[in-house]
C-alpha cells in the first residue's frame, strides 16, 4: 500500500511529457467541438460572469486603498486582485475565449476539426462571455448606489486606462494578453493538482493585471460598466477597445502559442515515431 502511494506520489510529481500533453489539449478540444451549441453557449455565459469577479475585487480594491497607498502600491495590488475570476472560470472548466483562441485551433492544425467548427466554437463561446460579462456589468453599475462598497470613480478609472490608446497599441497590447492566455492553457494542461494549476493561472493572470494588457474579455466588463456609470465613456469608446483587443487576443494565441507549441511538438512526436 505504502509503495502504491508512494509511486502514485511520484507520478503526480513528475513532469507530462510534451507528446502528452498535447494530445490531452486535442482531446480537451474536440470535447468542445462536439459539444452541442446549447451546452457551449451556456458554460460561456457562466464564464462570462465568473470572470466578473476580477472587476468586482479590483473596483472594491481600488475604492478602499486610492486614498491610502502610493499608485505604485496600488497598481499591484489591482494586478493581484485580477486572476480571481479566472481562477473560477479555469478551475471550474467554463468556456472563456482567449484560452480557446489557442486550445481550439489545435485539432484544427491537427486535422481532426475543420475551420468551419473552430468559427462556430469561436462565435458561440465569444458571443456567451460578453453577455455573461454585460449581466455583471449591470450588476455593478447598480451597486454604488445600493451600498457604497464601489466608488463609481473607481469604475471610470479601471475602462480609463485600458481606453487612452490607439488602436495599435491595444492591438499589440491584446496580443500580448492572448500569448499569455495560450501559455496559460498549455500549461494547465501540464500541471496535475489543482493547486499547481491555481498557481499557474495567479501568476500568468497577475502580469496581464499588471502590464495593464488588455484582455476582451475583463476589459469588455470593464469599459462597458464604464458606459454604464460615466458620461465620460461611451460605446464608441468600447467599440474601439473591444475589436482591437479581441483581434489582439486571437492573434497572439493562435501564431504565438497554437501553431507554435503545435509545429514544434508534432514535429519531435514525428522523429519519435520515426525512431
Amino acid at each position: 500500500m505504502k509503495k502504491r502511494q508512494t509511486d502514485l506520489k511520484e507520478a503526480l510529481n513528475k513532469p507530462k511529457p510534451i507528446d502528452e500533453i498535447l494530445t490531452e489539449q486535442i482531446d480537451m478540444a474536440m470535447h468542445e467541438h462536439n459539444r452541442s451549441n446549447q451546452d457551449l453557449f451556456l458554460s460561456a455565459i457562466s464564464a462570462g460572469l465568473d470572470i466578473g469577479f476580477s472587476v468586482f475585487l479590483m473596483a472594491v480594491i481600488y475604492t478602499l486603498f486610492h486614498d491610502i497607498v502610493p499608485p505604485s502600491v496600488l497598481h499591484v495590488l489591482l494586478a493581484w486582485a485580477y486572476p480571481l475570476g479566472f481562477i473560477f472560470v479555469v478551475v471550474g472548466k467554463s468556456e472563456l475565449f482567449t484560452e480557446h483562441t489557442t486550445l481550439a485551433v489545435i485539432p484544427v492544425l491537427n486535422k481532426n476539426a475543420t475551420i468551419k467548427s473552430l468559427m462556430i466554437l469561436w462565435g458561440i463561446v465569444y458571443a456567451g462571455n460578453l453577455l455573461g460579462g454585460y449581466v455583471f456589468s449591470v450588476i455593478l453599475a447598480v451597486l454604488p448606489s445600493a451600498f457604497e462598497v464601489i466608488d463609481p470613480m473607481a469604475l471610470h478609472e479601471l475602462a480609463q486606462k485600458l481606453i487612452d490608446f490607439p488602436w495599435h497599441i491595444i492591438l499589440l497590447s491584446g496580443l500580448l494578453a492572448g500569448w499569455l492566455m495560450g501559455l496559460l492553457s498549455w500549461l494547465v494542461t501540464s500541471a496535475q493538482e489543482t493547486m499547481s494549476r491555481i498557481m499557474i493561472i495567479a501568476l500568468i493572470t497577475s502580469v496581464i493585471g499588471i502590464g495593464g494588457l488588455h484582455h476582451s474579455i475583463v476589459g469588455s466588463i470593464e469599459v462597458f460598466t464604464a458606459v454604464l456609470t460615466s458620461d465620460a465613456i461611451n460605446l464608441k469608446d468600447y467599440a474601439h477597445v473591444q475589436i482591437w483587443s479581441t483581434l489582439g487576443n486571437i492573434i497572439g494565441g493562435v501564431v504565438f502559442v497554437a501553431f507554435v507549441k503545435f509545429s514544434h511538438v508534432n514535429t519531435r512526436h514525428k522523429h519519435i515515431v520515426d525512431d
